[in-house]
């Protein structure tokens, strides 16, 4: 099991590395580039994708509770001590986000989804691969 865990988490950092290589360094070039906009909610939605089975995988490791849903595992995993509720709230909320993007529910804010990424996705990310 470990080595799936550790394999999940080279899986995210190699998406991290890459969503970092190509995002814009301004609002206004992530905005009027299309392209550009694209490939990161693509890795936005990847990397959170990748955090919840990493999750998963944590939980069943452990011999937690397995939640009900995506998001309950980040809450399960604040429980277990393993992560805080800070940020278990914060990636419930990422993942919130992922599924708007995905599935397109109303229009995607473009500025959101830059700060999210700029302001706290690649942040809280890399916080989570520091606790498990």
């Amino acid at each position: 099991m470990m080595s799936r865990i550790n394999d999940k988490i080279q899986e995210i950092e190699k998406y991290l590395s890459e969503l970092e290589s190509i995002l814009p360094p301004t609002f206004r070039n992530y905005h009027t580039n299309f392209e550009k906009r694209a490939e990161c909610e693509r890795y936005f939605e990847k990397i959170i994708e990748a955090a919840v089975d990493l999750a998963f995988l944590v939980i069943k490791e452990k011999g937690l509770k397995i939640p009900e849903s995506d998001k309950g595992a980040f809450e399960i995993l604040a429980r277990g001590k393993i992560i805080s509720d800070k940020l278990s709230t914060k990636l419930k909320a990422a993942k919130g986000m992922r599924n708007i993007i995905a599935h397109e529910y109303g229009k995607v804010d473009d500025e959101i989804v830059f700060r999210s990424i700029t302001d706290e996705l690649l942040q809280d990310i890399k916080e989570l691969i520091e606790h498990i």
